[in-house]
């Protein structure tokens, strides 16, 4: 019912919008992109004048310099990207609302720039095997997210979303706190609640609430400020309830290991359709 994990060659997310008023606001992607490949040289050709003599320590410590480089490129966008993002934020406040999809609106505008600022350190970081700097980003970029959390499987709006913790975020997911329909341009701030499970290809459309302990079935959607009851799992487009989640009760684990009493409780729950 519930599909969770992939290879990791599979993996995706997270998101940025390729949506944008403005091609023009490219060249911060490419400001973003030199800008933190132009200090890095410093680190290598510290390592160069450093160690070249002594080749074989050159060669062996070699792939620790790659990493450091490429966790360095991370850090150094990430803190350029914020300084734009401060400086975009003071002219134009970040706002929910309802807007018109328009090069003209000053909320589309500024969240299409918004959008290509993040772009290039959440790519970055998504390319690491290492979760956590996906949260990091996240966190640096003003999402409410604990290191507890899985997002690294789906797809998270970059602001206006508040997690919980113990969040899992199926693969293929899509997290979201804007939407564009139509000539409309919506903006909700998105909150899902401790222990929540977003199975597979789900959607979480702006403006949902998501209380604890539940789970939302794999390719189901939500509405538009929808809201989730705490403790139930939702199935289906748009989302209802389907069946109270017990999965969190307490005293669990004597029905873990034994065959039999784990088919009553699933029979006693009717979870095993």
């Amino acid at each position: 019912m519930i599909k969770i994990s992939t290879p990791a060659a599979l993996k995706v997310g997270p998101f940025t919008s390729n949506i944008l008023a403005k091609k023009k606001y490219i060249i911060f992607y490419i400001f973003l992109f030199w800008v933190s490949l132009f200090i890095v040289q410093f680190e290598f050709w510290v390592y160069y004048n450093f160690l070249f003599d002594t080749l074989l320590y050159f060669i062996l410590l070699f792939p620790f310099l790659i990493v450091l480089m490429y966790i360095s490129i991370i850090l150094i966008s990430l803190f350029f990207a914020k300084i734009l993002l401060i400086f975009a934020n003071l002219i134009h406040k970040p706002r929910e609302g309802v807007f018109l999809r328009d090069e003209n609106n000053k909320d589309f505008r500024y969240w299409s720039l918004r959008n290509t600022i993040k772009k290039w350190p959440i790519w970055l970081a998504h390319k690491l095997p290492f979760p956590f700097m996906n949260n990091i980003c996240l966190k640096i970029f003003g999402v409410k997210t604990k290191f507890s959390n899985s997002l690294f499987e789906g797809w998270v709006d970059t602001e206006f979303i508040e997690f919980g913790k113990n969040i899992i975020i199926g693969q293929g997911s899509i997290v979201q706190s804007a939407l564009i329909t139509g000539n409309l341009f919506i903006i909700r701030k998105t909150i899902i609640k401790d222990n929540v499970i977003i199975g597979a290809h789900s959607i979480v459309m702006p403006g949902t609430k998501i209380g604890q302990n539940c789970i939302l079935v794999s390719g189901s959607t939500t509405t538009v400020n929808q809201k989730l009851e705490e403790g139930w799992i939702y199935s289906g487009v748009p989302a209802k309830k389907f069946k109270k989640n017990r999965f969190f009760e307490d005293h669990l684990e004597p029905f873990l290991n034994n065959p039999e009493k784990f088919k009553f409780f699933m029979n006693k729950y009717n979870m095993s359709k």
